[in-house]
């Protein structure tokens, strides 16, 4: 046990803060000190800012920090800097970039001064100011520059060598940046470096631009590969790493979500397990906002913490709607046991909602989660893939923290074969419920039942399912029923209302 131990502590100290939320997470603790990592994308995509906070976080841990900028100059630099409220003082910048106004016609063909033409007398400049600073942390920006002005492959590739050389065993960690401007792609760079990080963006049809970090390589660390969504925010980058459920496996204790009304918890066999995702869809008007507010509002009686998520409706107006229904949401979102957070459909991306989720139950300790609706969300990222599978993990997460999950989707359509899925998501859930509106005696009415429940039993029949004033109510089973599975329940018994009819029902 005891050497398991020393060897967490020798490896935590060989590895250094990146100082970006989530970056450190992805690569499991850090980057390995004291080795040259090649930091690349588009212009635009946060290269300048993620290599601050590097230099940032460094400062902070006591470290000396450099950064030689080839093509941006210190006034450029701060700007950035105070942008995110930062402060630059106590790191050095080392500036080689063309001074302003020096533009002759012999100096055009290059960003640098004309006593800094040649690769070679740059290069010694920079192993110069090293010598002179002896930081712990340096930042390179940017090799595209280097690249232009070494103007032949192989000598830049030996420049490049010759900097990798240099800074070994000088107890240094260098951040090298490359925009990618040049006309010609250099994986050999990409071979050289102990770590390779991509940035990534593009820009949709609606909305803001999706940002994505990636990590090619890292030698000797077993990383968290794929593409992870980032947002450059006020303040710097933040990184969402990609949810992988099966890194989440606590314990917790079985038990049962009631709805507080007894004929829907006999429908749904007892009420909703915990460790579950259920499925409430329905075309639209037919209740299902309403009934997933009724298990929140169980929940917070209980003593759960729920967490809705509103892709279409503002929390001012969700908690006027359930309030005139019976459903008193107000009272827990003033206590705190219910919290409604409202979605920008313009401005989300597949990582940052599932970041959400997860901070808020492994932080905040939320036991119920609420999405309002999957319409919402699948409409929100029309031009992202593989959403199906985002949610698939996400629900492998929620289950296996034992959270209670209500995903609400609004079927096209209203009645009859033409009700329609945006998308099938029902081999998901664990439970689906069911609303359909059915026609009686010249009445439109609304039906319950519950189509699937892989965690037991439960009733398969139909219940008339009211939302009125008085809140929600469901009725008897209802046995005078033809053509549900076509999509027309028709409903061929008395005239009498159904409702008034349960408790007799129920008590027979």
């Amino acid at each position: 046990m005891v050497k398991v131990m020393n060897n967490t502590s020798d490896s935590n100290q060989n590895r250094i803060t990146t100082g970006v939320e989530g970056l450190d997470e992805i690569l499991k603790g850090g980057l390995p000190r004291d080795r040259i990592y090649l930091l690349e994308g588009n212009p635009g995509t946060g290269k300048t800012t993620l290599a601050l906070q590097f230099l940032l976080e460094g400062l902070r841990c006591g470290e000396k920090c450099l950064y030689v900028t080839l093509s941006e100059t210190r006034e450029e630099l701060r700007e950035v800097a105070e942008s995110h409220g930062w402060s630059l003082d106590g790191i050095t910048l080392y500036d080689l970039s063309l001074p302003e106004g020096d533009a002759t016609v012999d100096s055009q063909y290059t960003l640098f001064h004309p006593s800094e033409v040649e690769l070679a007398e740059t290069t010694r400049a920079v192993f110069s100011e090293v010598e002179r600073v002896k930081p712990q942390r340096v930042v390179f920006d940017s090799l595209s520059e280097m690249r232009l002005l070494a103007r032949d492959p192989l000598r830049y590739r030996r420049q490049i060598l010759a900097l990798k050389q240099f800074f070994a065993g000088r107890q240094c960690t260098v951040l090298l940046l490359d925009d990618h401007t040049s006309e010609t792609s250099d994986r050999q760079l990409e071979s050289l470096a102990h770590g390779v990080i991509m940035l990534d963006h593009n820009s949709p049809g609606y909305g803001g631009p999706r940002r994505r970090l990636r990590v090619l390589k890292l030698r000797g660390v077993k990383y968290r590969g794929g593409y992870h969504d980032l947002n450059i925010e006020t303040g710097g980058i933040i990184v969402y790493p990609r949810l992988i459920a099966a890194d989440h496996r606590p314990e917790f204790t079985p038990e049962k979500l009631s709805s507080n009304l007894p004929e829907l918890d006999q429908l749904t066999g007892g009420g909703i397990d915990a460790g579950t995702g259920t499925l409430i869809m329905g075309p639209a008007g037919s209740g299902k906002s309403t009934l997933a507010a009724q298990y929140a509002h169980v929940a917070a009686q209980q003593g759960k913490s729920v967490v809705i998520y509103s892709f279409e409706e503002s929390p001012v107006l969700l908690l006027a709607r359930t309030a005139a229904l019976g459903v008193d949401l107000a009272t827990h979102v003033k206590s705190g046991r219910v919290m409604i957070r409202q979605m920008d459909p313009a401005e989300l991306s597949p990582g940052e909602f599932a970041y959400m989720v997860c901070h808020a139950v492994e932080r905040d300790g939320v036991g119920v989660v609420i999405i309002d609706s999957l319409n919402g969300y699948y409409q929100a990222m029309p031009e992202e893939h593989f959403l199906t599978s985002h949610v698939r993990e996400m629900l492998a997460f929620l289950n296996q923290q034992g959270v209670v999950t209500l995903l609400v989707m609004a079927q096209h359509g209203l009645i009859g074969s033409n009700m329609t899925l945006p998308v099938d998501v029902s081999y998901l859930a664990d439970m689906v419920i069911l609303l359909r509106y059915f026609e009686a005696e010249g009445e439109i009415r609304q039906a319950i039942s519950v189509a699937k429940k892989r965690s037991g039993d439960h009733e398969r029949s139909i219940r008339e399912f009211c939302v009125g004033p008085v809140g929600l109510q469901v009725g008897r089973q209802l046995r005078e029923f033809r053509a549900i599975l076509s999509g027309h329940p028709e409903y061929t018994g008395a005239a009498e209302p159904l409702l008034g009819q349960s408790n007799e029902a129920a008590a027979d």
